[in-house]
């Protein structure tokens, strides 16, 4: 996560840097020129050193360039007097004082980009926090279940295991108590057989006797 903070902020430092050339340079090209940092420039009335002077630029001052000469430029000041100055003393970019401003703006903007681009990631961290969380927590529920189905099939297989064993020995019993039945009635059959026809003839003996 830091790492994509860092590279967050340096996006957007390549961002304001393109943004600040581009604003230096759609400002020189509609001729605005400042003053050079940390000097005051003296201005005549005409463009070479023979010229007398006729006041001092400030550094830092906005001027608009209204043509060249040699190693002069003439100039409108803010205050609308056109005057000379060294083309050497003059900068394409706004001076420091005048950039401070604008950067501590352009400096804020980028902040408060980033700042709402943290939380834009901080909530969708969270968001994949908080489902990563529900996910394991169904995994573990399906687990759980797993794990209680599991020792329930073993408690009926088990179970079922021991109806068999006592299925099969009911079986047995009932063969046995078929085959002794079975033989009963065969033994029984057997007896009356060879009995019945030894009752008739004494019968019929019986019969003749009298």
């Amino acid at each position: 996560m830091k790492s994509s903070r860092r590279m967050l902020s340096a996006a957007l430092l390549g961002l304001f840097f393109v943004a600040f050339d581009n604003t230096a340079q759609a400002q020189t090209d509609n001729g605005d020129r400042w003053v050079s940092d940390s000097l005051n420039a003296y201005v005549r009335s005409g463009p070479t050193d023979e010229y007398r002077i006729v006041g001092t630029l400030t550094s830092g001052d906005k001027v608009e360039l209204l043509g060249s000469q040699g190693d002069y430029s003439r100039v409108r000041t803010a205050s609308g007097d056109t005057v000379w100055i060294p083309s050497a003393e003059l900068q394409t970019v706004p001076g420091q004082a005048e950039r401070l401003p604008q950067l501590e703006q352009q400096v804020a903007e980028l902040t408060e980009q980033l700042r709402t681009i943290d939380q834009t990631w901080q909530t969708r961290v969270q968001g994949m926090e908080e489902t990563l969380e529900a996910r394991k927590a169904l995994i573990e529920e399906l687990q759980a279940r797993s794990e209680s189905l599991n020792s329930a099939l073993g408690e009926a297989q088990s179970e079922l295991r021991t109806a068999q064993a006592r299925l099969g020995d009911e079986n047995n019993r009932l063969l046995m108590r078929y085959m002794v039945y079975g033989g009963s009635i065969a033994g029984a059959g057997l007896l009356a057989g060879l009995i019945l026809p030894a009752m008739t003839r004494g019968r019929k003996r019986n019969d003749r006797w009298f």
